[in-house]
């Protein structure tokens, strides 16, 4: 403080003043600084000659202008003592200057050139209150920590800051050497109070120490990263050494002269040859090992692998796909008829574009099957993707190569298992999509669906146009409500029913009884299923559209008596002991066990409240019993068993029917508000809805209000309206077929629904009778046949 208190001044003088933008001067501190300008320059040589080298450093704030402005510097700043002056011959100066003390402008005198002010030294608060000195310790513990692990810092400075107890020599050589914006240390320097300056400059000094540990550990991390480099880099040398020693490639340590003559040789779009050798020379480029020549050499791979001219040859043969398609699959006629129209119009036009099949069906059926037989049919290969559960966009289009193991989407990798570009592509299951945050992958595949846009579908990771064009897609599905309509207007929908007993029959004495006895070990054996056995089977332990828990009962009975062969130690190579197996009725139960499903499920006489509807489901046609019953209440209607609203409709239509007709069916018409009726559809788990059973709940509620029971051998279908006109409705041949099984031997149908008995089987039509109404008095007629309504159509 001996400086201080030597230069103090107590009253205002005038010295001159010279405005600095890039420094700043504090009490006690020292700098060297150069100036070429007149402002500079004047103002340097009037306090050699006139002020006894003493001079005024004013700071210029942040938004100053380029020429000098009262308002536009600090009004505090330092007294300087120029120590040492040197001028060159142009006339700029040089010089080294000692901070006195700190002052403050309190009016220029001169704003000519050299710049005078009137300026008042600070009365300095020197003083150690307990608050200033638990500050300065504070500050100075701080201070010593960041000279520490930056660096760079005097001893001598180090020393003082130790030693002082001065609050403004702490601050000023504290500050001195902080790298901080010239803009903040002239705003430091402006304030007066001792705890204010102390407290913001150990803010400041915080600042700073953060941003020196991060730059200490990005300077770490990069030189461990260079380190890791160099490693890398001798290694490399003594891995090519060893090579060399070996004989091998040293040029070509990632073979990437394989991948170039492979590229070179396959015929590529010019806009995938053109991207495929950008990215061939950047590869070059980069080191083998590094990151990102990986997740190139990846995606070169990609195009190399994937078919892009690859194409087999259609086969033409008509007769010889009717005979394969004959060979897998039992009757579905008009799937076999459209597989046959495709194959006459590639006959006549090349260019025809593939049509994108849908079939829809029951589990089952042999829609997934009907695909491989496609492509059989056809001499294409055959590829299948499964889409049950898919909810990813990029399931369809890809990732891109920018996120980590990204890889091309689904269609994309089936391409390439396909190895044409012309295969029979089966989407498995393309009503099971369902779709979250991550996208609609139902969205994505209308392009790929689309013919117009097919020729052009950009996956994700490829990033360049791939042809679908030439794909023939074939779609599965169990029911078309969940597709979306922009995607099922895009396919051609064929309907696979489910199977009459008798084709069941047919289906298990040609393909299943042989694959299961082949897959058994068994194809050896002489095996024979007596026709009985078979039916058997069909009637008793399955009840199911399809034939897969048939394909699965069969393989039961396989592995029976493929237990039997190895108790009896029979075997194919040893002569003299054939092994034979007559399969009958009985021993299908002793196989099996009892049947599991009784063939009729209706009782022996009609009941009271009792009616059977039938419906439609994506497992197939179903048996549906209505029941109702009556009691005294307030007229309420009560519907259960998880009905929807269209089907609760329905009774209500009914409902108001019978409440509109009342005294034509002999009914009260007080009954209707002093009787509650409860109707229940029995598996009150599974969800019921559609308006084809109001024929059956109409019926069911009329049985309880006038005590007559309904036909128990006839299974009803129909859409009423409140007028009783009979509607059609839909899935005929699975509804009938459910009939057949359950051995009901009349079926109800809408008059306009007799049209659709033609794709009902031949031998279960001869087995039913049916009945066609237009009317709902027609249909009651025929359900109350010995009791004499007189309603009127």
């Amino acid at each position: 403080m001996k400086l201080f208190e030597r230069n103090r001044t107590r009253g205002s003088l005038i010295l001159p003043v010279i405005p600095v933008r890039d420094t700043v001067l504090l009490p006690g501190m020292g700098i060297q600084m150069a100036s070429e300008k007149p402002i500079g320059i004047q103002a340097v040589l009037e306090a050699r000659d006139h002020a006894q080298n003493r001079l005024f450093f004013c700071h210029a704030k942040p938004e100053a202008p380029p020429d000098f402005k009262p308002e536009a510097v600090y009004e505090v700043g330092t007294i300087g003592q120029i120590i040492h002056l040197q001028q060159n011959r142009e006339g700029h100066v040089r010089i080294i200057v000692q901070g006195l003390e700190r002052a403050r402008i309190q009016q220029f005198t001169s704003l000519t050139i050299p710049l005078r002010a009137q300026i008042k030294p600070l009365e300095e608060n020197l003083e150690l209150t307990d608050e200033v000195a638990a500050l300065m310790r504070l500050l100075r513990e701080e201070f010593l920590e960041y000279a520490r692990n930056a660096g760079g810092i005097p001893p001598k400075v180090k020393e003082t800051v130790e030693q002082t107890d001065s609050p403004l020599v702490l601050f000023s050589s504290i500050l001195h050497h902080l790298p901080l914006p010239t803009a903040t240390k002239a705003a430091l320097l402006a304030l007066e109070d001792p705890r204010e300056y102390l407290s913001r400059l150990g803010e400041e000094l915080k600042a700073e120490q953060e941003v020196l540990s991060l730059r200490q550990e990005i300077t770490a991390r990069v030189k461990r990263r260079m380190e890791q480099s160099q490693k890398e880099y001798v290694l490399q040398e003594q891995l090519k050494e060893i090579q060399r020693q070996l004989g091998k490639d040293v040029d070509d340590p990632a073979g990437l002269k394989d991948l170039e003559e492979r590229l070179k040789a396959k015929v590529l779009p010019d806009e995938v040859q053109t991207k495929a050798e950008r990215e061939l020379d950047r590869l070059k480029k980069l080191q083998p090992l590094s990151p990102e020549a990986g997740v190139l050499r990846t995606y070169l791979e990609w195009i190399v692998d994937l078919p892009w001219t690859e194409r087999t040859t259609d086969s033409k043969d008509i007769r010889r796909a009717q005979e394969i398609l004959d060979e897998d699959h039992y009757d579905l006629v008009k799937v076999k008829e459209r597989i046959l129209e495709f194959i006459a119009v590639r006959q006549l036009s090349e260019e025809s574009r593939g049509p994108i099949l849908c079939f829809v069906g029951p589990p089952g059926t042999g829609k997934t099957s009907l695909g491989r037989s496609l492509a059989r049919a056809l001499g294409r290969n055959f590829v299948r993707m499964s889409l049950g559960g898919v909810r990813d966009e990029a399931e369809i289009r890809g990732h891109r190569k920018t996120y980590v193991a990204a890889l091309p989407g689904k269609i994309i990798q089936t391409m390439k298992k396909a190895g044409s570009i012309n295969p029979v592509f089966l989407l498995d299951e393309i009503d099971k999509m369902s779709s979250d945050f991550r996208g609609d992958p139902a969205s994505a595949l209308l392009e790929v669906l689309d013919p117009e846009q097919n020729h052009a579908f950009v996956d994700h990771y490829l990033e360049v146009p791939y042809d679908l064009s030439h794909v023939m897609f074939v779609t599965t599905a169990n029911s078309l409500h969940t597709i979306p309509y922009p995607l099922r207007d895009r396919m051609e929908i064929i309907e696979v029913s489910g199977y009459s007993d008798v084709e069941k029959f047919h289906i298990a004495v040609n393909h299943l009884i042989p694959r299961q006895q082949k897959e058994n070990g068994l194809d050896w054996a002489a095996i024979t299923f007596r026709r009985e056995a078979v039916y058997h089977v069909i009637h008793h332990y399955t009840l199911e559209s399809g034939v897969r828990e048939l394909d699965r009962t069969i393989g039961r009975i396989m592995r029976k008596i493929a237990t039997e062969v190895v108790e009896k130690k029979v075997h194919p190579e040893k002569e003299g002991r054939p092994f034979s197996k007559v399969i009958t009725a009985k021993a299908v139960e002793r196989y099996l066990g009892p049947p599991r499903i009784p063939r009729n499920t209706r009782p022996l006489e009609p009941r009271v409240g009792l009616a059977y509807g039938l419906a439609w489901t994506e497992l197939g046609g179903r048996l549906l019993p209505v029941e109702a019953v009556s009691f005294e209440g307030r007229g309420d209607l009560i519907l259960t068993g998880s009905l929807g609203d269209v089907m609760k409709e329905s009774a209500f239509a009914g409902l108001s029917f019978l409440k509109a007709h009342a005294r034509s069916f002999n009914l009260n018409d007080e009954i209707f508000s002093r009787r509650d009726i409860h109707i229940h559809v029995p598996e009150g788990a599974i969800p019921k809805d559609g308006p084809s059973a109001g024929i059956t709940l109409t019926a069911a509620m009329l049985s309880v209000l006038t005590g007559i029971p309904p036909r128990h051998d006839v299974a009803i279908t129909g859409e009423i309206t409140l007028t009783g006109r009979i509607l059609p409705v839909g899935g005929i041949k699975e509804k009938v077929l459910a009939a057949h099984r359950h051995d009901i031997p009349s079926v109800l149908l809408p008059k306009e629904n007799e049209k659709d008995l033609t794709d009902v089987p031949r031998e279960v039509r001869q087995r039913l009778s049916f009945v066609f109404v237009e009317s709902l008095a027609e249909a009651l007629a025929v359900l109350f046949p010995e009791t004499p309504f007189t309603l009127r159509t």
